[in-house]
Formats: C-alpha cells, structure tokens, sequence
C-alpha cells in the first residue's frame, strides 16, 4: 500500500517561513513527479508547485520567487520551501504524487494534508 505522509504545516507570521516535508513509502516501482496543490476555504484546489524524477520544477504564478520544491529520491520525499509566506498562501497544503506501484498500474497518490496558516 502506497502512502503519502506530510509534516511540517502550522501557523506562520506573514513575512515568515515555512517547511513542508512529504515522504512516501510503500512498494512503489517508479516515481514519475511529485507536488504540492493546495486548497483555500470556499476555493478549488489548486497546483503550488511540482517536481519532476530528473529535477525539473513548475510553479504557480502566485508562489514564484517566495516558494521552492525540491526533493531527495533516495528518500522518496519531496520538499515546500516557503518563504514570505503572505495571508493568501492560508490552505491546506496536499502531497501529490504521480507514480508506478508494484502491484498495480501508474496513478495519482494523495496525502491526507497540512494546515497552512498564515496570520499576525
């Protein structure tokens, strides 16, 4: 069974930082990309950032120059780096990843989310 575990959400001045960390465990064949979407009260949920096996990164036009992802594939675990961190950037942050298990085909995985909360 494939699971995605997030840690590191909480409360946050804005202006601060924040890390999110997502590891995933489980028997998992190959790992195609991994990302961060989050959802705001009352909004859809949307992509913050993604990152590909070989390293390539997308962000959304909202977060660029404040977050950065990254992520350690022998770990399996992918990184939010979040910096001036501003009232918008409130959400739940979800751990995405785009993968082979060993027992079954390519999917979406899903973590259960991380509360985000950015307020003086």
């Amino acid at each position: 069974q494939v699971q995605l575990v997030e840690s590191g959400g909480g409360l946050v001045q804005p202006g601060g930082s924040l890390m999110l960390s997502c590891a995933a465990s489980g028997s998992i064949s190959s790992i195609y990309s991994m990302g961060w979407y989050r959802q705001a009260p009352g909004k859809q949920r949307e992509l913050a950032a993604r990152i590909t096996h070989g390293g390539s990164t997308n962000y959304a036009d909202s977060v660029k120059g404040r977050f950065t992802i990254s992520r350690d594939n022998a770990k399996i675990t992918v990184y939010l780096q979040m910096n001036n961190v501003k009232p918008e950037d409130t959400a739940v942050y979800y751990c995405n990843a785009d993968l082979r298990p060993s027992y079954r085909d390519r999917d979406d995985y899903w973590g259960q989310g991380t509360q985000v909360t950015v307020s003086s």
